[in-house]
């Protein structure tokens, strides 16, 4: 049953950070695979600041906090890739 949990907050935390990023969804499964992901970069961060969260709404703040980072992360990768190729043409 925790791991449905944990993916229901990935799930909702992708969905939150794709709002907060305009744009950045990924669809259903890539923003469950986004909050998952962004869980785990969420929980590093938040150990590394020495923050401690606790219940639903506090795993889901990490999760969101970590999406969020993991979005910007892939935008700006992506977008240094359309920079290339078009300088390429």
């Amino acid at each position: 049953m925790d791991f449905i949990w944990f993916l229901i907050v990935g799930l909702i935390a992708g969905w939150i950070a794709g709002k907060i990023m305009q744009g950045g969804s990924f669809g259903v499964g890539g923003n469950i695979i986004v909050g998952v992901i962004g869980a785990f970069i969420g929980g590093f961060l938040f150990d590394m600041l020495g923050f401690s969260t606790y219940g639903l709404i506090g795993s889901l703040a990490m999760a969101t906090v970590g999406a969020v980072i993991l979005l910007f992360i892939v935008n700006m990768v992506t977008r240094g890739e359309a920079r290339v190729d078009k300088n390429k043409q």
